[in-house]
């Protein structure tokens, strides 16, 4: 199969989508898809956290083995895994979380 790069881009997100596609997995069905932002401290995940709830988004929080952000949010949307949806909702959460000083971590879905 011949890499479309308007689907699958040349990056982390684009090998990522590839690497499925590559593997069988139709990307446009919709599942559950893990996006983690991590914080400097408690209070700021949890003010990010309750945004997100204010956003109807199911989400977890707990502590992240890291010094300088040992606090970690994970969104789980229900979207299809798209180069534009996967790419949106990061600029959304990336944006979301500036005030707060978070950093946005990654994403992760298994590979069907």
């Amino acid at each position: 199969m011949e890499r479309d790069l308007t689907l699958f881009p040349q990056d982390e997100i684009g090998q990522y989508l590839w690497d499925g596609a590559n593997a069988g997995d139709n990307i446009n069905q919709e599942r559950e898809i893990e996006f983690t932002v991590i914080f400097k401290t408690q209070e700021q995940a949890l003010k990010f956290g309750y945004l997100l709830l204010e956003n109807n988004q199911k989400l977890s929080m707990c502590p992240f083995d890291n010094d300088d952000h040992p606090w970690e949010v994970t969104a789980y949307p229900f979207i299809s895994a798209t180069y534009e949806n996967i790419t949106a909702y990061r600029h959304l959460l990336t944006e979301s979380c500036l005030a707060l000083e978070g950093v946005f971590d990654g994403f992760y879905f298994p590979i069907n």
